[in-house]
């Protein structure tokens, strides 16, 4: 089955990233297309969740700029990010542990919200109207991601990979034309690795999302990813087709450790 790719979306463009005197990031550039699965990896260290960070407004590069549907910035801002369409999971779950799964994934449509707090808080006139098809739009998700029985259950009680759902749940509220996912497999059994995988491609195939993910695990990678950019040290080491990666002699010695 092929898919149509599109345009650049995104454009990473030069980005350095110091901490104190650590180089976090040393002159990375790659692009991102319009409904790919662009997948970033690289060893421990490599500077992966720093590049997620960059894009998403959490740091600000010492150099560089990033280019997102036409409009270019040296600096995003976590709330005007969001705004334009770019939603992300986290490595470390940022869920509402004593919220339920249905008020956790409605979290995530807050920005779609027009009405103000007061009127949220009394879900009065407009407000109540809105929240219904809030409602209604977090159901489907709840749907779609199969996690029907659980609706109500507070996300705490919920075994890990079920709340990994929830987490996915949540920045799929949002509707985002971008999905930036950091390790969405981390701490997975091979069942829950297999369904986190059919949902990555369902999200992208049906929603039509454009997702960049962080994953460690190569099979997962090598199967679902359009295109693959790889760190290591913070600099990057190779770009392409999984094929083309797999083959880079850079890359297979950073992995199996032979060029340090």
């Amino acid at each position: 089955m092929s898919k149509a790719i599109g345009d650049v979306i995104l454009d990473v463009h030069n980005i350095s990233l110091n901490f104190g005197g650590v180089k976090a990031l040393s002159d990375i550039s790659f692009n991102v297309r319009e409904h790919e699965i662009r997948a970033i990896i690289g060893p421990n260290g490599a500077g992966k969740s720093s590049m997620l960070n960059c894009i998403n407004g959490v740091y600000t590069p010492q150099q560089g700029n990033i280019t997102f549907r036409g409009q270019t910035f040296s600096h995003m801002d976590s709330h005007q990010v969001a705004v334009m369409g770019v939603a992300r999971t986290f490595q470390n779950l940022a869920l509402f542990k004593g919220m339920s799964v249905l008020d956790n994934i409605m979290t995530g449509r807050n920005l779609r919200m027009k009405s103000n707090l007061l009127l949220q808080a009394l879900r009065w006139g407009p407000a109540e109207r809105e929240e219904i098809e809030h409602r209604l739009r977090v159901e489907e998700i709840i749907d779609f991601l199969e996690i029907q029985p659980y609706r109500k259950t507070p996300v705490g009680q919920l075994p890990y990979g079920l709340q990994k759902r929830v987490d996915l749940g949540r920045a799929l509220a949002l509707e985002p034309q971008l999905l930036l996912l950091d390790e969405p497999m981390a701490g997975m059994n091979v069942e829950e690795k297999q369904d986190m995988c059919r949902f990555i491609l369902d999200v992208n195939d049906e929603f039509g999302t454009t997702v960049v993910l962080i994953e460690h695990d190569m099979g997962v990678v090598m199967d679902i990813s359009d295109r693959v950019v790889v760190l290591d040290y913070g600099k990057k080491i190779g770009d392409g087709t999984p094929d083309e990666v797999r083959n880079n002699p850079e890359v297979i010695s950073a992995y199996l450790g032979t060029g340090h």
